[in-house]
């Protein structure tokens, strides 16, 4: 009844999800490190979806949304609010259709991030950095566009396309004991948990996220969602909280959420580029931050690694003094 009401996607709708998006989207690399692996004493298996065109995972989720809707619905263009990677994802999955696209994002949002909505055709309106600001100057949008809401993660076509991700690790690794992905609002984690407790049940499913931004913890403690309004933290696509159908998976799913400082975050993105070769936003730093703070809970385990994104603004790397 919790899943009609809700509209919550089943794994049939990944399969079709992949499908869908399969020309639209990179299947993307897995990279190892035998370093990283001495380091952690773990088997770390990296997901690589900093490769994919807009530089995201959230590609996956905004193309099956936009490819889905009728001639009719795209017509009308499709529109949202994010921090980053959502709306430049719909942006280039609405560029792709030939549609029109219209975000709202915080003004605070990196600046690459911005250009790359431009770059690919979006219009951008700006809002106040908090979760409250976003949602209300985005009803004033939608109610001038009168375009197809496509939320960056509280939607099962988002949610659908998300598990695509996970999909494609079981297939390029097998034997995995444990996946990690962050969670902000929880989309990722979400896909995840629809694809891993149907085709792979016995693996963990693990989320990390920075201390200042810890709700989905907190929640998962409560047993109930937990929102902060406006965190701190220089993950800012982890700053949104939960909703309804995420919540559903992370509450029945998931097998804890890790935490990590801010400091730990700007350390893994170091040590990324270091032994990976590799560019590691903010947002997607967590779970190695977490795996090496917590190294008893995956050492002598196959552990995915979800890299969630690389678009970061090479001028305003965190470890830079300014």
């Amino acid at each position: 009844m919790l899943q009609q009401a809700l509209d919550i996607p089943t794994y049939d709708d990944v399969v079709a999800a992949h499908a869908r998006i399969a020309p639209h989207v990179r299947r993307t690399p897995v990279l190892v490190s035998e370093a990283l692996n001495r380091l952690t004493g773990a088997e770390l298996f990296f997901k690589c979806e900093n490769f994919q065109e807009p530089g995201a995972f959230k590609v996956r989720g905004a193309c099956n949304a936009v490819f889905s809707l009728s001639d009719e619905a795209a017509r009308r263009g499709v529109a949202t609010h994010s921090s980053g990677n959502h709306a430049l994802s719909l942006a280039y999955a609405a560029q792709r259709r030939g549609i029109p696209c219209t975000v709202v994002m915080p003004r605070t949002a990196p600046q690459a991030k911005k250009d790359a909505v431009l770059g690919y055709g979006g219009r951008i309106v700006e809002c106040a950095p908090s979760t409250s600001s976003r949602e209300a100057t985005f009803a004033e949008v939608q109610a001038e566009t009168g375009a197809e809401f496509v939320h960056p993660y509280n939607d099962p076509r988002v949610i659908a396309g998300q598990g695509t991700c996970s999909r494609e690790l079981v297939e390029q690794v097998e034997g995995l004991d444990a996946v990690i992905a962050p969670i902000g609002g929880g989309g990722m984690i979400s896909g995840c948990c629809l694809t891993l407790s149907t085709i792979a049940p016995g693996v963990k499913i693990y989320a990390a996220e920075p201390e200042q931004a810890d709700d989905a913890a907190r929640s998962l403690k409560a047993g109930r969602i937990i929102a902060d309004d406006a965190p701190e933290t220089i993950a800012d696509g982890l700053k949104v909280p939960l909703k309804e159908r995420t919540w559903h998976f992370v509450s029945r799913y998931v097998t804890d959420i890790l935490t990590c400082s801010e400091q730990e975050i700007v350390d893994a993105m170091k040590l990324s580029w270091k032994r990976l070769r590799i560019v590691m936003e903010p947002s997607c730093a967590p779970p190695l931050a977490t795996i090496l703070k917590n190294p008893d809970v995956f050492r002598g385990r196959r552990v995915g690694v979800i890299i969630t994104g690389g678009n970061v603004d090479l001028d305003r790397l965190p470890w830079i003094k300014t």
